[in-house]
């Protein structure tokens, strides 16, 4: 049955491309359909045998084509299509959690489905607009367990995953109702519940954060589906996650005066948690020019070294150990790149 619809899947799809780009090669098709050219043949000739007015003209410039004026009205979409089109800005995701092919079909359909105009209009929108979600100055992390914790996740399939984490011991076993996945930032999370562990309480059983590239093992443990709870909403869990994280990662407080240029740089170079408090406790520049504000940090390890990446143009006001901190490491910095032996025989400095 499944091999069946496959085959009429595809047969669809070789219509939609048809009459949505006019004549195509068998090369042309086999590519598009990710099949081979003998297929493409065999799916021509099925759908002449089904009435469908498709017709094959030799040649080099050749190639296969609907009686002009036929249009299909065999629109509709599947389920796994269906899926793929909540991600149709999103074909890196969406490629990730194994519905590459099923969006590039479900967008087929959808422009078939479009009269003239608003399909001309949704080319355009697709040749003008891109969206990335990865990082700047980052490879995107390899997520192999993805597409199966995301089909855990809509068969409430329970998991088996050895997970490796910051703290001692690294690897853990665990076992996970996974409730949903989310992208945040070009990192995939899987947020499940927990037997057995703390966490945000869910009709009795934890709720919990993973990053799923921190999954090393996964297994179905092949019981029945667990009882997903009722009214969970995934958004809403996720905003009061992140609010959550955020508060527990300040720990402390630091009094800031920046100099102009450096005021105007710190957006560029702040998450928004600490620039929204920033601007919140900025007060009016000084006859300088230079403002002081107060922003969350993590610890004083953490901040020294974000202080020292800010640059020059800011000083620590409070408190004293982060100041102290940020004066000693920069004497050391100094000492470090003053310090020199002279040069060896090829030109480079010696090492300190």
């Amino acid at each position: 049955m499944a091999r069946v619809a496959m085959t009429a899947s595809r047969l669809l799809s070789l219509v939609l491309l048809l009459q949505n780009r006019g004549r195509m090669t068998a090369r042309q098709l086999a590519t598009e359909l990710e099949v081979s050219v003998r297929t493409v043949y065999r799916d021509v000739d099925a759908l002449s045998a089904a009435g469908v007015p498709v017709y094959g003209e030799p040649g080099h410039a050749g190639g296969f084509s609907l009686v002009e004026g036929y249009r299909t009205r065999l629109t509709g979409l599947h389920e796994a299509e269906a899926d793929a089109l909540a991600l149709a800005g999103l074909p890196g995701p969406a490629s990730e959690l194994g519905l590459g092919a099923d969006l590039a079909a479900a967008q087929l359909k959808l422009d078939a489905a479009l009269p003239p105009a608003l399909r001309e209009r949704a080319a355009r929108v697709r040749e003008r607009f891109h969206l990335d979600t990865s990082r700047w100055y980052r490879e995107a992390e390899q997520v192999p367990r993805l597409a199966a914790v995301a089909e855990a996740v809509w068969n409430r399939r329970t998991l088996r995953v050895l997970y490796r984490r910051w703290a001692e011991p690294q690897e853990v076993e665990r076992e996970l109702c996974p409730l949903g996945v989310v992208l945040k930032a070009g990192v995939w999370y899987v947020v499940a519940q927990s037997p057995g562990r703390t966490g945000s309480e869910v009709r009795g059983a934890a709720v919990r954060t993973y990053r799923v590239s921190q999954i090393l093992r996964l297994t179905d443990t092949g019981g029945a589906p667990f009882e997903r709870p009722t009214g969970f909403d995934l958004a809403a869990y996720w905003r009061g996650w992140v609010a959550g994280f955020d508060e527990h990662r300040f720990r402390g407080r630091a009094v800031l005066r920046l100099s102009g240029q450096a005021w105007r740089r710190f957006p560029e170079q702040v998450d928004t948690v600490v620039l929204d408090a920033a601007e919140t406790h900025a007060e009016q520049p000084d006859a300088q020019g230079r403002v002081r504000t107060v922003i969350p940090i993590e610890s004083v390890e953490h901040a020294t070294g974000e202080v020292l990446r800010l640059g020059p143009g800011i000083e620590v006001l409070e408190p004293p150990e982060l100041r102290n901190a940020v004066a000693d490491a920069a004497r050391a910095l100094l000492r470090l790149h003053e310090a020199r032996t002279g040069p060896d025989e090829s030109g480079v400095a010696d090492p300190v």
